[in-house]
């Protein structure tokens, strides 16, 4: 294997604990390859519990870069790029890791701050993308308290969770951007998540784009870390929920809001992109009316 410098890119708003967490697994990677740097750029969206100073205080080696509150996920993840390629700080050593110069890396690695990887995670994910080859992106599938998958690639239009293999890579069309693997000949064909989305669709955009682009995605073999996040709030499939409420969930900014789905949509599923735009909110529709006609 060549030489790796990481560019790892995060965005954090006021999650001081797990995004700590989140840096300290980073830093208790193993078997990494002989010679690895990396350098972690983190974009903080309006934080007011402390996340930036903690950061700076017990990771002196991150770049923090305080934003407004108003800065999206995606628009976040897009600045934390950008800063990766400017050559300006997020060099230095994290965790006994010396830090190579931010311009010369060789891949990035989106890591959501609400994953704590496992001890070999990362260097499964370089030896996945080693022996696919420059042109794949690989995948990390993450898993919740109980072991299930929650995050991982995904198939088809109805972008279906792809489960991890337990010895050889899975092949996906799009993906979660939990843990995401990015080699820079890649990044070069493909770029940053589209700033038309604001959230998790841009993650299924990128995927969609890079496969478009003759890129293949991989879910790289077992889990590569474990969701530290709390419960997640009840979404449009709550039991007992009236169909206005229903319907106002579904089209929020956390699922699919309807002018970025039918981009989405628009974009990637033509002809089928009508009746796609319009089923999940007939479906959603239809439980909540059904649950309350159950109940």
């Amino acid at each position: 294997m060549h030489s790796v410098h990481l560019a790892v890119l995060m965005t954090s708003h006021d999650h001081r604990a797990r995004t700590l967490s989140a840096l300290r697994a980073l830093e208790e990677q193993r078997a990494l390859p002989a010679g690895t740097t990396l350098g972690v750029h983190l974009v903080d969206t309006g934080s007011t519990d402390g996340t930036p100073e903690a950061v700076r205080l017990r990771h002196p080696a991150v770049e923090v870069m305080p934003v407004g509150a108003d800065v999206s996920r995606n628009q976040a993840l897009r600045i934390a790029s950008r800063n990766s390629r400017s050559g300006g700080g997020g060099g230095g050593p994290l965790g006994g890791i010396p830090g190579g110069p931010s311009h010369a890396w060789t891949h990035q690695l989106w890591l959501d701050d609400g994953v704590e990887l496992f001890r070999d995670a990362l260097a499964t994910l370089l030896r996945t993308s080693d022996a696919a080859g420059s042109d794949t992106v690989v995948v990390g599938a993450v898993r919740n308290a109980y072991g299930d998958t929650v995050y991982s690639g995904r198939r088809g239009r109805s972008l279906t969770l792809v489960e991890p293999g337990a010895h050889r890579p899975e092949r996906c069309d799009t993906y979660d951007g939990r843990v995401v693997l990015v080699p820079r000949a890649v990044y070069d064909v493909v770029g940053d998540p589209d700033k038309v989305f604001r959230h998790r669709m841009g993650d299924y955009d990128h995927g969609r784009r890079a496969r478009r682009a003759g890129v293949v995605a991989l879910v790289a073999p077992g889990h590569a870390g474990a969701c530290v996040e709390g419960p997640a709030a009840p979404g449009s499939q709550e039991p007992g929920i009236g169909v206005r409420e229903a319907l106002r969930r579904v089209t929020s900014v956390r699922e699919l809001p309807p002018c970025q789905w039918w981009a989405y949509c628009l974009r990637h599923t033509w002809p089928w992109a009508p009746y796609l735009m319009v089923s999940p909110y007939a479906r959603t529709a239809a439980r909540a009316t059904l649950g309350r006609l159950r109940g």
